[in-house]
């Protein structure tokens, strides 16, 4: 009796029920924003563009593979989306080919993947169960003849439906494709399938770009960050720290928000809020990662360079000639160094270390590793460091050296007896431990500070503290306008939330909080100024944050951008200071009507400014470069 009711081909039924799925993850888990009516329509009908664009192509089979066609096209499509929804549960992304590459790093997220996992994401497959039970009970009568009317119809159904959609999309996102910095907007407007399959295109293109570059696009890129970046003014704090010791401390995920402010009563980061006081503080410094994360913001302060919208340079580009900290510190006498307990070809730091100058990695193999000592992503950050200071006493001086904590690490993992502050209470296990990791990390910074102290190092260093990135992503942002006491965490908040802590420590000196926006892009520039270098035609995107001439914005790695007045998200402007809305839905309006726009002068100069430090990462531009010019 089924067999009789059922009239539509099996590539429509499979079409139908994969777009639904798809719909529902897009709108229910993909946290996509939607501005208006029309945008809602280009959601929903995409994913059933998609479907019918690769079922409809079983009709190019005859009637008996077109069944096991069907099944494994919506099998394979459901693990796309599957990992995609992992993916985008941590990173609030989706995944380009360049992540995929990037899969040896798997083999070390352990407890953080199976945090990502639950036991209803089952349901993602229940269409693939329907689509096999079907061809496999009813086989025949739901193919269509091998004929080349039914070819036709399929095919040029096909073609019709995806101009119609890309015609909608254009409409709605003029220049969509040129758009590349902005994920969520392609998979929005063009759907999942058809985006990886253009980002396999652009994948491509950007591997040619390196054999066919050549050096006549650098004067360019030169003379804009001449007239427009570098300045010959030098501030009071010009060589302070010359000749000393620099120790840079990366803090894994943390966030400004943590700083100075409480969860159940008490301070999550006491030993930093005590530092502020004795250090240069940066309240408002941006992180400016993309899907590098951790490797970006290394990339970010070593090079002063933007990170990739796609992939992370560190696993991409790892080779490429770079002018980088390390290598221009050890023409002045210096001996460079990383500290990371973790496996030395995790993001490919083994490659891109010697790329960027680095004398010594010590990587896990360099330290005691335990059951006891450990927890989440590796060694706990207090014998980390205790483990650490034998190798800092005995390296050469003076030193460049970096170190990477581990603990406050997603999934935020921490043993009872570590833990010295309660849980927060939310909807959000993620949100909820975070706090008590920062508290951990915290702790453990101020055990590093006496063990300096102890060791000697102390008096003849500067210290540097930089958060590297975001802890809590978007897909918790009801549990974080919970804590911050709000609505909702809107565009404007989520930029905010970008704020990481930024600390230089220099022994002897007084304690300054300086408001002026800043980013991972100006920490070369800065540090080499405070040691007394000069900068002999360096090519950098970013500026000393001690002069009175530097850039007056921060230029996100997805075209968004925080300046002195505005804040730019998702297509709207913000006045920075009150968070009001000075002009919604700016990416849709006509070019003729942006004149006396406020943010579109600062946006086409974020564009050009990604464009220019693109160009140099894929075409290996600063091979052609004479950096004593």
């Amino acid at each position: 009796m089924l067999a009789k009711k059922i009239h539509l081909p099996l590539y429509i039924i499979a079409s139908l029920l994969f777009g639904l799925k798809t719909y529902i993850v897009y709108r229910f888990v993909f946290n996509i924003s939607l501005d208006n009516v029309v945008q809602e329509l280009i959601l929903f009908i995409n994913p059933f563009v998609s479907a019918f664009l690769v079922f409809a192509l079983c009709v190019l089979f005859k009637e008996k593979r077109q069944a096991k066609f069907i099944r494994y096209i919506a099998l394979i499509g459901s693990i796309v989306i599957y990992f995609n929804l992992v993916f985008y549960r941590n990173f609030t992304d989706f995944i380009t080919i360049p992540v995929l590459f990037q899969g040896s790093n798997a083999a070390d997220l352990g407890s953080s993947v199976l945090d990502l996992i639950s036991i209803t994401d089952i349901l993602l497959f229940a269409d693939v169960a329907i689509i096999w039970y079907l061809s496999v009970k009813f086989k025949s009568k739901l193919t269509v003849s091998y004929n080349k009317r039914n070819k036709a119809f399929a095919i040029t159904m096909a073609i019709t439906l995806l101009v119609v959609n890309y015609a909608l999309a254009e409409a709605e996102r003029p220049q969509l494709l040129q758009r590349t910095f902005d994920r969520e907007y392609l998979v929005k407007n063009i759907g999942l399938f058809n985006y990886h399959i253009y980002d396999i295109v652009l994948h491509s293109k950007t591997e040619v770009q390196r054999v066919f570059a050549d050096g006549n696009d650098v004067p360019d890129i030169k003379n804009y960050i001449d007239e427009n970046i570098k300045s010959d003014v030098q501030s009071d704090l010009f060589g302070v720290a010359k000749g000393k010791n620099v120790i840079f401390i990366s803090l894994e995920s943390l966030q400004s928000f943590v700083i100075n402010n409480t969860v159940n009563g008490k301070e999550v980061t006491p030993f930093l809020n005590d530092l502020i006081g004795d250090s240069y503080y940066f309240e408002n410094f941006y992180h400016q990662t993309a899907q590098g994360k951790t490797s970006d913001s290394e990339f970010l302060i070593e090079n002063s360079l933007y990170p990739l919208p796609r992939g992370a340079v560190f696993f991409t580009h790892g080779q490429n000639e770079y002018n980088a900290t390390p290598e221009l510190l050890k023409e002045e006498g210096y001996y460079s160094s990383v500290f990371h307990a973790n496996n030395k070809s995790f993001w490919n730091r083994d490659v891109m270390y010697q790329s960027l100058g680095y004398d010594n990695f010590f990587d896990v193999e360099s330290y005691e590793v335990t059951e006891d000592n450990s927890i989440g992503w590796g060694l706990k950050d207090k014998p980390f460091f205790e483990q650490s200071i034998k190798y800092l006493q005995t390296i050469p001086q003076p030193f460049y050296s970096k170190f990477i904590t581990l603990t406050n690490h997603y999934p935020f993992e921490l043993a009872e007896e570590d833990a010295t502050i309660d849980q927060y209470d939310s909807n959000s296990r993620t949100l909820n431990q975070y706090f008590q990791t920062a508290r951990y990390t915290d702790e453990a910074v101020e055990q590093f500070f006496e063990q300096l102290k102890q060791s000697g190092i102390y008096e003849d260093s500067i210290i540097v503290l930089m958060g590297d990135h975001y802890g809590i992503s978007e897909f918790h942002n009801k549990a974080m306008s919970m804590y911050l006491d709000k609505d909702e965490i809107s565009p404007y908040d989520h930029i905010q939330l970008q704020r990481v802590p930024f600390f230089i420590h220099i022994p002897g000196q007084e304690g300054k909080t300086i408001s002026d926006i800043a980013g991972q892009i100006d920490v070369k520039p800065t540090l080499l100024h405070l040691l007394g270098i000069e900068d002999k035609g360096d090519i950098t995107f970013g500026t000393d944050l001690f002069s009175d001439n530097q850039k007056d914005f921060i230029a996100l790695r997805n075209g968004d951008f925080v300046s002195d007045n505005y804040i730019y998200s998702d297509g709207i402007c913000y006045d920075r200071g009150s968070g009001e809305v000075l002009e919604e839905s700016l990416d849709s309006v006509p070019e003729d009507e942006l004149e006396d726009s406020v943010c579109e002068p600062i946006k086409e100069q974020v564009r050009t400014e990604l464009s220019y430090s693109d160009q140099i990462i894929y075409g290996d531009l600063l091979r052609f470069y004479d950096f004593g010019q």
